[in-house]
């Protein structure tokens, strides 16, 4: 799992955020607080929160464990609590 610390070095804004299926279905805007990505806005003019710990590995994408479709059903639109 990538930790905060790691992540903040690693995930930068605009990078792309592609799913298990390799498919892009988001854009970083920044790491919020310690355990999430904050995302682009969409085209409806909202922004999306994934937690760090869908990520599996960080090169020029960030990639994460699971299918587009299902993180875009699960991610949120309020940042984190913690």
């Amino acid at each position: 799992m990538l930790d905060s610390e790691n992540a903040k070095e690693l995930i930068r804004p605009h990078m792309p955020v592609v799913c298990s299926e390799d498919g892009q279905f988001g854009t970083v805007d920044h790491v919020e607080g310690l355990s999430a990505i904050k995302l682009t806005k969409d085209k409806n003019g909202q922004h999306h929160y994934i937690p760090l710990t869908w990520v599996t590995s960080v090169d020029d994408k960030v990639h994460v464990d699971r299918p587009g479709s299902q993180a875009m059903r699960e991610w949120s639109t309020t940042p984190p609590t913690s």
